[in-house]
């Protein structure tokens, strides 16, 4: 006994390729932020260059600490800006299936470790000055640390978080941004306690106040560090960013007595997750239809659905579409 079957008719390809009219994932404050944390990297160079020297004049360690940890700054906010850079002028490149918008996500990764070799170097050297206090000239010092806690919190604002991305926390906003901010707060941070070391060593005649609070800076720059290693390191291997929208996207497929199988939702760039989600029903609609149900909910930019038939798990249909 022999059976023919026809040939399944191949999808058109405007449908093959309705999912790739769109893969532009970037944060909505993409060339604002990108323009912003040039400007701020050009007034961090001319920072570092001031503390670098005061510290060295000075013979601060606190000044220097500050000064370190403003050339891993510096570093940090250039590769932020290029990573800007590159997301935009690739972001219609096919080569890259789901866009550019993590590029941010690995250059805040990056960041994270420089901070974190930054915290050891300050916290080494800080140590070995503590061990063998020097002299430190606290006249001198006062002004250059002012100056530098002035410069970090002007960087501050410039770099602040902006619309909804500030509403919300920045919680899914632009990690990038995130990341370069966290700098410049840690940097805040190890300016307050240079200062405040200039102080104590200056009135109080506190030697080991200089050493100690560069130490104490490597702890503050240390959890800063793991702190964005931890939040990068999830986006890049896609752990899922929001069990809230995770939740709603469930409930929607759901909404008239299906089973949501099978759920995936990751994040694509600052304010884009994709869902992958495998539905079973006893009477499948359309996939069409599924993919109307998450139409506006905010976040969703890229779904992938796959319908299957209560009792036929192998016999279904797939498609993709836009949120």
């Amino acid at each position: 006994m022999s059976s023919t079957t026809a040939p399944e008719r191949p999808d058109p390809p405007e449908a093959l390729d309705a999912f790739r009219a769109d893969r532009v994932y970037l944060g909505a404050d993409h060339l604002r932020n990108e323009r912003r944390t040039w400007i701020v990297a050009a007034i961090c160079t001319a920072t570092l260059a001031a503390l670098v020297v005061g510290g060295a004049a000075t013979r601060s360690m606190a000044l220097m600490a500050s000064g370190l940890h403003m050339g891993a700054h510096v570093v940090a906010l250039l590769v932020a800006a290029a990573a800007y850079a590159l997301a935009r002028r690739h972001a219609g490149n096919p080569a890259f299936s789901f866009g550019t918008g993590k590029l941010g996500y690995l250059a805040g990764f990056a960041n994270g470790v420089v901070l974190a070799v930054t915290a050891v170097l300050m916290g080494v050297e800080s140590a070995s000055r503590l061990l063998a206090p020097q002299a430190v000239d606290y006249h001198d010092a006062l002004p250059i640390a002012a100056a530098g806690l002035a410069v970090n919190l002007v960087c501050i604002w410039l770099l602040r978080p902006t619309g909804a991305q500030a509403s919300r926390g920045d919680r899914q906003g632009d990690l990038n941004l995130s990341a370069a901010h966290l700098h410049l707060t840690a940097d805040a941070a190890v300016s307050v306690l240079a200062l405040l070391a200039v102080l104590a060593g200056r009135w109080l005649h506190w030697a080991f106040a200089d050493p100690l609070a560069g130490l104490l800076a490597a702890v503050l720059v240390a959890q800063f560090a793991g702190t964005l290693m931890r939040r990068a390191g999830a986006s890049l291997l896609d752990i899922n960013p929001s069990p809230e929208l995770t939740a709603e996207v469930r409930r929607r497929l759901s909404d008239e007595g299906e089973r949501v199988i099978d759920l995936h939702l990751w994040r694509l760039g600052p304010g884009h997750h994709a869902v992958i989600a495998v539905i079973a029903a006893a009477h499948p609609k359309p996939v069409a239809t599924y993919r109307a149900r998450l139409a506006g909910l905010a976040g969703v930019s890229h779904v992938t659905v796959e319908v299957r038939g209560a009792t036929e798990p192998h016999d279904h249909h797939h498609g993709h579409g836009h949120g």
